[in-house]
C-alpha cells in the first residue's frame, strides 16, 4: 500500500505546529534557543513531547521528550521526532548532544522546521550526523518563520 505524499506532508505540518506550540512554553533565555519537540509513533499517536528548559535550565526539547520514554523503547525504532530546530551536534551543558541522543534511541526519521544558524555554535552538523547514520531528515521550510519567531529574544527573524 502506497502512502499519499500530500497526506504525509499534512501530517508532518500538523505535528510540527504542535512542536511550535510547545516551543512557546519555553522560558526565554539569553544564549539559548526556544525549541519544541514531539515524538510520534508509527500509528500516529504522540508518544512524548518536550521543550527547552522544561525540567531544568539546560534541558533541550529533544532530550526532554526522549527522557519521558523508557530507554530502549521499541516504539522509537519506527517513530518520527519533530523538532522546531535542527538537533544540536555539540553542547556545553551535557555530555551528549541531541543528534547523538536521537541516534542512540534509534529514531529513524526526524522532521525539522529550520537548520541551526551560526549564532551560538559555529557549525551545527546535527542533520549531517543523523543522515550519515541512515536517519531520514526532512526540513519543513514553509514553517521556518513560525519556529524562528519564538526566538526573537535572540535577535532572530
Amino acid at each position: 500500500m502506497k502512502t499519499d505524499p500530500s497526506a504525509a506532508h499534512a501530517r508532518d505540518l500538523y505535528w510540527m505546529r504542535r512542536a511550535i506550540d510547545l516551543s512557546k512554553l519555553c522560558p526565554p533565555a539569553e544564549g539559548a534557543y526556544s525549541v519544541g519537540a514531539v515524538i510520534v509513533g508509527v500509528d500516529g499517536d504522540e508518544l512524548a513531547h518536550g521543550y527547552s528548559r522544561e525540567t531544568d535550565e539546560y534541558v533541550h526539547a529533544e532530550e526532554s521528550a526522549l527522557a519521558k520514554l523508557p530507554e530502549g523503547d521499541p516504539r522509537l525504532r519506527a517513530a518520527t521526532l519533530y523538532s522546531t530546530l535542527e538537533p544540536c551536534s555539540e553542547r556545553r551543558s551535557r555530555p551528549r548532544p541531541c543528534s547523538r541522543l536521537i541516534l542512540a534511541a534509534a529514531v529513524p526519521r526526524v522532521v525539522i522546521a529550520w537548520r541551526e544558524p551560526a549564532l551560538l555554535v559555529a557549525d551545527c552538523v546535527g542533520v549531517e550526523l543523523m543522515t550519515a547514520e541512515g536517519v531520514s531528515v526532512v526540513e519543513l521550510s514553509e514553517v521556518a518563520q513560525e519556529a524562528k519567531a519564538v526566538n526573537v529574544h535572540l535577535g532572530i527573524m
